[in-house]
Parts: structure tokens; C-alpha cells; sequence
């Protein structure tokens, strides 16, 4: 039992280390101009790349409908919804993926990567054309 109880507590800090360079798991979606929580995101892997989907509004709304959506999204709930999808990892990073915003009903071409000084930093940068718009999550613990 001691020699399992000593096994266990040198694994499981390396658990955690292995899980905090990853960009998979929950993420708190701050609104970058207001500094307001809006959102939980889940990050999750699919056949290699990187998808994100709604999976808690924090903000109490009447409205939580991507009414601005043109596609098959349009007045559909938003929790649950996938609004970032199709990253795939290279040279470090996740890109050439896409992000919905739903309050805009737009999509925007999307690279996302850790922070190189905090793993519980998700930066994500959207692209309309030569413009880009940059978004900083955190880890939900």
C-alpha cells in the first residue's frame, strides 16, 4: 500500500502538468472589451482537431437564440453549440480553424495556442481579412 501511496503522488503531478498544456477541457470566455465572464467553452478533440462548443451561459439572458445565425444554427439554442471548429495543430499552435460569433452571426477564420508564460491562458485570435481580434480565456478549474 505505501509503496502504491508513493507511486501515485509522483504520477499525479505529471497528470496535471500533461493536462495543462493541452487546450482541451473548460474555458471561461471573457468579453474582451468589457472584461465580463459570458460564457463556459468546452474544448474537446474530433478525428485530430480542436472544436469548442457553449457549454455554460453565465450571463442570465432571455435571449440565448443565435437569432443573427445564416445557417442551420438560426434560432437555435446556444448552449451546446459548436462555435469554434476544424483547428489543427502545427508548428505549435492550433490554425486555420473558425469562430462563430454568435451576437454577429458571423464566422472568422481562428488560431488559438497557450500562453507561453500561463498553460491556464487560452489565447485566441479571430481574422477578417488583414484585421484581427484577440480574446484571452481562462482555465476553468
Amino acid at each position: 500500500m505505501r509503496r502504491f501511496l508513493q507511486v501515485l503522488f509522483f504520477f499525479l503531478p505529471l497528470c496535471f502538468g500533461l493536462r495543462a498544456q493541452s487546450p482541451v477541457g473548460r474555458w471561461l470566455m471573457v468579453d474582451d472589451r468589457t472584461g465580463t465572464p459570458k460564457n463556459e467553452v468546452e474544448m474537446y478533440l474530433q478525428n485530430g482537431k480542436l472544436y469548442g462548443k457553449v457549454a455554460k451561459h453565465l450571463v442570465a439572458s432571455s435571449n440565448h437564440l443565435c437569432d443573427k445565425c445564416t445557417d442551420y444554427r438560426k434560432n437555435q439554442p446556444m448552449l451546446g453549440m459548436i462555435v469554434i471548429e476544424e483547428l489543427e495543430l502545427a508548428n505549435g499552435y492550433w490554425q486555420n480553424g473558425r469562430a462563430l460569433f454568435p451576437k454577429q452571426g458571423k464566422w472568422y477564420d481562428l488560431d488559438v495556442w497557450l500562453s507561453p508564460g500561463d498553460p491556464n491562458t487560452l489565447v485566441l485570435r479571430g481574422y477578417w481579412g488583414p484585421l484581427f481580434r484577440t480574446q484571452y480565456w481562462k482555465r476553468v478549474l
